[in-house]
């Protein structure tokens, strides 16, 4: 328990759930730009995977982002447990698969390490795409059916 000027309250133990975080310009006059946005969370199999939801819009309709999950290289930070083999897929708006890459070094391997921004491991994913102006959706998942803490990264270029 724990006092406040409002009253006594038991300590609340942390759960795990779905979370929402939501970055917006609110002022469409200035020349601001999110030049990178990553969650960390535990993945899981099923519906239970990490999804991270990005707009991309560019000043000519498109937009080149770099998309990495991360998991193996996280251990040397002292997280338990990290997703030892992280697998990731692109979707459009409308739901259709744009990309998916398991080890970014099998595609792209020049123009990732060209961003400054590839992987610290062989196992972890990365995708260098154009987009055009629009909703996408980036989803990290174990591969065959592995679970643990990811963390995906979307950085604008």
């Amino acid at each position: 328990m724990f006092r406040t000027e409002h009253g006594d309250y038991a300590r609340q133990q942390w759960q795990a759930g779905v979370g929402l975080v939501e970055v917006y310009d609110l002022d469409p006059t200035t020349n601001s730009e999110v030049a990178n946005v990553s969650t960390r969370a535990f993945v899981e199999t099923g519906n239970d995977v990490m999804i991270g939801g990005f707009v991309a819009n560019g000043g000519n309709g498109n937009a080149q982002v770099l998309i990495r999950a991360i998991g193996p290289s996280l251990g040397q930070f002292g997280i338990v447990s990290p997703l030892a083999d992280p697998m990731l897929a692109v979707f459009d708006g409308n739901g259709a698969r744009l990309t998916s890459n398991d080890n970014w070094r099998d595609t792209q391997e020049a123009a990732i390490q060209a961003t400054g921004f590839a992987p610290a491991n062989d196992l972890e994913s990365a995708i260098l795409a154009t987009l055009p102006a629009g909703n996408y959706t980036a989803i990290v998942s174990g591969k065959n059916g592995g679970s643990g803490v990811a963390l995906v990264e979307i950085y604008r270029r």
